[in-house]
């Protein structure tokens, strides 16, 4: 229940504006607070003799502006949160600063500048291995599909590479301008498992038998 509809008829005329005798405008949690007292206080003053103010009317207002107060708090704290939020990924930006990204995809770029002599440039390319390889091969072809460039990237540790083509093609030429696909294969040794040796004979002269 409001402290509005609890205060009688008989207060609606200024009681409160001349018992607290300044404004009761204003947001913060301290103001609100400072207004609730200043009307409670009115309303117990003027409560009507005959039906004051019960126990549990009291004590919902008081919860009214334990609410208010708690809210104001928290927006508080969630403010200071947010603020916090902010400036750890301003600070985890700022380490990718010269720094590539690798996203998923098999599409890489091949061109060269508009000056005579310019070399050609290319889109950067990946492989990330969960586990160390024996060789590793990339196909780049065109967009028919056509093989223009095998490269034998070799053996590599697992974790994550970059290459760069140079954009030559098999034929030593420089690939012209426009998109190819890239395709990486990679490769292990296979090792057959072998049963335990038993036992072994010697010969005569001490080395085992054939």
């Amino acid at each position: 229940m409001s402290i509005a509809v609890n205060m009688n008829d008989s207060t609606n005329s200024g009681v409160a504006s001349t018992s607290s005798g300044s404004s009761l405008t204003g947001s913060s949690a301290s103001d609100l607070q400072s207004s609730f007292l200043t009307l409670l206080v009115a309303q117990l003053k003027n409560q009507d003799p005959t039906n004051p103010l019960q126990n549990n009317e009291l004590t919902t207002q008081l919860a009214q502006i334990s609410t208010v107060s708690g809210i104001e708090k928290l927006n508080t704290t969630l403010g200071a949160i947010s603020g916090q939020i902010d400036n750890s990924q301003s600070l985890q930006a700022s380490t990718l600063i010269g720094h590539g990204v690798m996203i998923p995809g098999t599409t890489i770029l091949a061109g060269t500048g508009t000056e005579e002599g310019a070399t050609i440039t290319t889109t950067p390319f990946g492989v990330e291995l969960q586990q160390a390889a024996d060789k590793v091969t990339a196909t780049i072809t065109d967009k028919d599909g056509k093989v223009v460039r095998t490269i034998n990237i070799g053996e590599l540790k697992a974790g994550v590479h970059t290459f760069t083509w140079d954009g030559t093609l098999e034929d030593g030429t420089s690939a012209p301008n426009g998109s190819y696909n890239v395709a990486n294969r990679r490769q292990q040794r296979q090792y057959a498992a072998c049963g335990a040796t038993a036992s072994v004979c010697a010969g005569s002269g001490g080395y085992p038998q054939q």
